[in-house]
């Protein structure tokens, strides 16, 4: 065998470190988040996805909680961004329809976690995490008062009765899509819950003018 001495050293690579990507650090993040939960992700974990050390981090984000809460945005401004589209259909029970069939969809697609990641997150967690908590509740409560929006909106406009009971209607869309979410992560697919929104939409249907 020869051994050679005073090897060269390989040469560095020219050019500066890549650049932190936050946009794709947060996409890692929810991704992670939305698989283990929020008290189920590690640092470990959150670090090894978005390929960071827990210093780069902690920099970053100053820190678990305040990480999660972008994760959130980001999600809510990327997947979630559906229900915002659907909402603004002309017609109030079009839009409610396509809110609940498109969650049907969304929440069984196999290229990513299955179920909505703010629907059913942090609903029980340790007293150091309250406050996560009921920032999740929080979103959870925007979302039924968007969805009531609508509905008020539909009354106005004649396309619901004006009977309807907004609130209520709203609770009701909003339970159909946290009980998807739940079904989905224990791994209904998507014709099930598909069959499960059209009950839904046969319910909102009743309302029409």
């Amino acid at each position: 065998m020869t051994i050679v001495k005073n090897a060269t050293p390989a040469p560095r690579p020219r050019g500066r470190p890549r650049a932190f990507d936050r946009g794709e650090a947060l996409a890692k993040a929810a991704e992670t988040f939305w698989r283990l939960g929020y008290e189920g992700a590690s640092i470990a974990d959150l670090t090894a996805a978005m390929s960071i050390t827990p210093q780069s981090l902690y920099a970053a984000f100053s820190s678990k909680s305040d990480l999660y809460r972008e994760a959130l945005e980001w999600y809510q401004a990327t997947v979630g961004g559906s229900m915002r589209s659907a909402l603004e259909e002309g017609d109030a029970v079009v839009a409610l329809t396509r809110v609940l069939r498109d969650s049907a969809g969304e929440f069984t697609r196999r290229d990513r976690p299955q179920g909505c990641m703010v629907s059913t997150a942090v609903l029980t967690c340790a007293t150091e995490n309250e406050p996560v908590a009921r920032h999740v509740a929080g979103l959870r409560t925007a979302t039924i008062n968007l969805i009531r929006a609508r509905i008020e909106r539909g009354i106005s406009e004649g396309q619901l009765k004006r009977e309807t009971n907004a609130d209520s209607l709203a609770r009701f869309v909003g339970a159909m899509i946290q009980g998807m979410s739940v079904q989905a992560q224990d791994g209904a697919p998507a014709e099930a819950l598909s069959a499960l929104a059209d009950h839904a939409v046969a319910e909102i249907e009743r309302h029409r003018v």
